[in-house]
């Protein structure tokens, strides 16, 4: 018996003690039943024990064996197991991928854990799991997805992550309480192509030498060894499933997994800048660092992100303009600026205006899909200072001209005044005007007479 496979049925109650004795360590799938109680002890021969989406609730008699197991892979996901994770995994010491998430665990993550030196997945996520990560989880050296999401996991995260897991590709803390500052040793996994310590409470800056994240910055899938030959003639293998919040939503993946690139530090008390190096990532096609504290502007550089699916910056305290340049972003999908403090026109471009208004509230934004700029805002930009100065005389010369005119204007009514008002008030004055225009009205009137009067005694 090499595999034994009764998965996706609807068989139901407790599986039996059988006294069966498998002699070439077969792959036992049990999977998608409805199994209830204890997990018997005759499956410990198995080299994959697949038991997930179960109703068992019961770990003994299956832990602990007092014998090294052959199990390179154990999957107990899904099912009703409460109380504290067994401490005794030094003799589960050739196993490569354990799944105990989706149960009941309390308490803390054991220590014997840190004897797996083959360990290369581990998911523990939606428990309620607490206290601090055991130092001796760092000797896991093999490591590539590591999954401890939904917990109550508290305190810092040990520096040694960076040195020590070297192929990790896979990190997910989200919904925890670890607290203080995001390593910076965190920078040397340039294997990681996932990061989420989402809904935590980090705080300080995020380290500039986030470019660091190789797997980021290029295609290359560095998740293609979550595929395990789990037989001695590789004829089946094993493929990962991994969880991960996808566009607003929790999301499955397994071959895909490999596709995405992406970091969320969103709810977090993270603070300072979005570090610069952000936009050499040039393959991450998602980027969520919302309900933060971070200030500072959105840097032009951020359409470097030419792959970029998603970006959520909301509840921030971001300032300045939204940079021209994330117009340019075809590949963005989701938009979520809001509850920030940016102003200015939102620019124009294939995507921008296409998101719901919804994305640009609370800043003080205005253009599609928000209402109109109440004042159009030119584009022009001078191209040398040349021109910087002709326009500059142009308006000197304009102010001259409207100068002169109102002195002009202002100079006649004066004189127009003062004339007309003097003749007003002083009688004799007006007289004497009178009497002179009379007196050469006279005179002309003589002179062109006599004149004409020439004229006609002339042969």
């Amino acid at each position: 018996l090499r595999n034994f496979n009764m998965s996706c049925n609807e068989i139901y109650g407790v599986l039996p003690e059988m006294s069966i004795t498998f002699q070439d360590y077969p792959i036992v799938d049990l999977s998608s039943n409805s199994f209830t109680g204890a997990i018997p002890s005759f499956l410990r021969n198995a080299s994959s024990l697949d038991l997930n989406d179960n109703k068992f609730s019961d770990l003994s008699p299956f832990f602990c064996p007092q014998t090294k197991m052959v199990l390179s892979q154990l999957d107990l996901s899904n099912n009703l197991f409460s109380g504290e994770v067994p401490d005794c995994w030094m003799y589960f010491d050739r196993l490569s991928v354990l799944h105990l998430e989706n149960n009941k665990f309390q308490g803390r993550i054991p220590s014997s854990l840190g004897r797996l030196k083959n360990l290369q997945v581990l998911h523990l996520g939606n428990n309620s799991l607490s206290g601090e990560l055991p130092a001796s989880l760092e000797n896991c050296t093999s490591m590539i997805i590591l999954d401890l999401a939904y917990n109550n996991l508290t305190g810092y995260i040990n520096p040694k992550i960076g040195y020590r897991f070297t192929s990790l590709g896979f990190l997910k803390l989200r919904k925890n309480k670890f607290h203080g500052g995001i390593p910076w040793s965190l920078c040397q996994l340039s294997h990681l192509q996932i990061l989420d310590f989402s809904a935590n409470h980090f705080s300080g800056a995020i380290p500039k030498c986030i470019s660091n994240f190789t797997a980021m910055i290029d295609t290359k899938d560095y998740l293609q060894s979550i595929e395990f030959k789990i037989d001695t003639d590789g004829s089946v293998q094993y493929e990962d499933v991994a969880w991960l919040m996808w566009k607003r939503k929790e999301r499955s993946f397994m071959s895909s997994l490999g596709l995405v690139k992406s970091i969320d530090l969103s709810d977090n008390d993270l603070q300072g800048q979005i570090p610069e190096g952000v936009a050499s990532l040039h393959s991450l096609v998602s980027l969520d660092l919302s309900g933060n504290n971070l200030s500072g502007s959105i840097k032009p550089s951020i359409g470097q992100l030419t792959s970029l699916e998603y970006l959520d910056l909301s509840n921030n305290h971001l300032s300045g303009e939204i940079p021209t340049s994330l117009a340019s972003l075809n590949s963005l999908e989701i938009l979520n600026l809001s509850n920030n403090n940016l102003s200015g026109r939102i620019p124009t471009g294939p995507q921008l205006q296409t998101f719901d208004a919804s994305a640009y509230k609370g800043n003080q934004l205005c253009g599609a899909p928000l209402p109109k700029c109440l004042k159009d805002q030119s584009l022009h930009i001078p191209k040398n200072g040349d021109e910087v100065h002709q326009q500059q005389k142009a308006n000197d010369r304009h102010v001259f001209f409207l100068g002169l005119c109102i002195s002009v204007v202002l100079g006649f009514i004066t004189g127009f005044w003062v004339v007309v008002g003097t003749l007003v008030l002083k009688s004799s004055w007006r007289l004497a005007l009178f009497q002179f225009i009379e007196d050469k009205t006279e005179r002309l009137s003589v002179m062109i007479t006599s004149n004409i009067a020439r004229a006609y005694r002339k042969p």
